[in-house]
């Protein structure tokens, strides 16, 4: 048996999985992924958040694509945005395309996503992250 650690998984692979696990498969061990008309879409969505940097409006400061971590559950991403609060808690904002009720089938495992940013945050500021959001670009 090895001692070797695993290699982290991705929190988008949580979703992917969640959803399917073979389209999981073919994406992340595969590495097989094919453009469309939903993910092109959806990349444009998040054409803003993928670029790294920072604002801060109304007493926010907030980040954008801020990579993520969590060597306890051995976890690895980025957020599209976290929103620190002004007494600094994080608080997640993950970005998808269409809206919820026509994502239904899919909605938990975005669910799933927002929550493992959520303890990669508790773990990377040792502070907890009791809620973040979900927005869905229609």
């Amino acid at each position: 048996m090895s001692d070797e650690p695993l290699d982290p998984i991705p929190l988008s692979a949580l979703q992917h999985w969640c959803y399917c696990p073979r389209q999981c498969a073919l994406i992340h061990i595969e590495q097989v992924f094919e453009d469309n008309l939903f993910t092109q879409r959806g990349q444009a969505l998040h054409k803003r958040v993928d670029d790294p940097g920072f604002e801060v409006r109304d007493g926010l400061r907030i980040e954008r694509a801020l990579p993520l971590f969590s060597d306890t559950l051995g976890l690895v991403g980025k957020a599209d945005v976290v929103e620190f609060l002004p007494d600094g808690t994080p608080y997640p904002v993950e970005y998808k395309h269409g809206s919820r009720n026509k994502r239904a089938d899919i909605a938990a495992c975005d669910d799933v996503q927002l929550a493992a940013q959520a303890l990669c945050l508790e773990e990377m500021f040792g502070t907890p992250v009791p809620e973040g959001a979900l927005y869905y670009a229609s």
